[in-house]
């Protein structure tokens, strides 16, 4: 039974970038660069009837390419810190496509994500970091920001129940028309 999800890849240089904000704060399990992506809509574990239904669906989506930047580093998680995240600039065709994700995965059957969708990039989970060490580690490297990137497709990921998650694998790749 695969775990799917839906996603945007972050280019190479981008990655590297966040990668030098890795340390510096106890109780971080970084995620390694090569697993950072944003994601669209979150799956979950299926059959391989739904799986297949999934990536039909999403082969019907008709969207424009288009940029996105990271804008800020944040904590998730308000009074416990769970995770240091990259947010992204929330631009119109990005809300657009992951809104069209929702609407679709509705209609293969799944249950309508209850949170308010945040674009980012999960850069550590937190276990046992204090309010204190993530606003220091925070207040060292935010603002943050990145160079615009052009988004040209959007992928179906994979992975396996582990703990951090990844590796991440594209089991389907969707252009963005130029």
């Amino acid at each position: 039974m695969p775990r799917l999800f839906t996603g945007l890849e972050i280019p190479f240089d981008v990655g590297q970038s966040l990668s030098l904000l890795r340390g510096g704060l106890p109780g971080a399990r970084w995620i390694d660069p090569e697993n950072y992506h944003v994601t669209l809509r979150f799956i979950g574990d299926v059959d391989d009837v739904i799986a297949h239904e999934v990536a039909s669906m999403l082969g019907r989506v008709r969207r424009e390419a288009f940029e996105l930047r990271v804008d800020d580093l944040k904590s998730f998680g308000g009074r416990r810190p769970r995770a240091i995240v990259a947010t992204l600039a929330a631009q119109q065709a990005l809300m657009e496509l992951q809104a069209e994700h929702e609407r679709l995965m509705q209609r293969v059957g799944l249950e309508p994500e209850g949170r308010k969708y945040t674009p980012h990039v999960s850069l550590a989970r937190l276990r046992e970091s204090s309010n204190r060490q993530v606003a220091d580690y925070l207040a060292l490297r935010a603002p943050f920001r990145s160079p615009p990137f052009k988004v040209s497709r959007f992928v179906l990921f994979s992975s396996r129940a582990s703990i951090g998650g990844g590796p991440y694998v594209v089991e389907a790749a969707y252009p963005l028309a130029a």
